[in-house]
């Protein structure tokens, strides 16, 4: 078995070079890759590591992006297409700003993919959650805030019982 630690981002930790990990009775050697030090080409090769481009070795990160987006454009599969712009546009944001990488990437695609699917529920949930506590403490009915918030009854009930429990470890 290879182990392989990957280094996204540049750092001044001289863990970068380290090799090895010993801890008592085990040892681990495992090698090193420093993706700033690869040449972005490199990884435009290849559609699965297309996304890391960005973070090669390259004159200009900006210039890499847009490269980056053209070659997934390209990609037939609609799926694949989102899953790798949205794994571009996080892995970019590593070392480029939310404009650049926005004016670069296309959203629509982005927006189809798996990941960002699974944070804007997530999202939307916290904010139904949020909702449902400000509900609570403002005195409003449990059927009223399900049906306000699409929560379940079980959700409120357990909100208001973490409300509750709050309210009595602060007494």
């Amino acid at each position: 078995m290879r182990q392989v630690v990957i280094y996204l981002k540049q750092t001044a930790s001289e863990l970068i070079y380290q090799t090895s990990f010993t801890m008592e009775r085990t040892r681990h050697e495992f090698d090193v890759i420093r993706l700033w030090e690869q040449p972005a080409s490199l990884f435009l090769q290849y559609p699965g590591l297309i996304p890391f481009a960005v973070l090669g070795q390259s004159a200009d990160a900006e210039e890499t992006l847009r490269q980056a987006a053209q070659m997934v454009d390209q990609i037939a599969d609609a799926a694949t297409k989102a899953n790798l712009m949205a794994a571009s546009g996080i892995l970019a944001g590593l070392k480029l700003e939310q404009e650049v990488i926005y004016r670069l990437l296309r959203r629509d695609i982005m927006q189809e993919s798996t990941v960002y699917r699974s944070i804007l529920a997530e999202g939307k949930a916290e904010t139904q959650r949020e909702i449902a506590m400000n509900l609570l403490q403002a005195g409003i009915a449990v059927n009223i805030i399900v049906s306000t918030t699409g929560l379940s009854i079980e959700e409120v009930q357990q909100i208001q019982q973490q409300i509750n429990e709050s309210t009595q470890s602060s007494n």
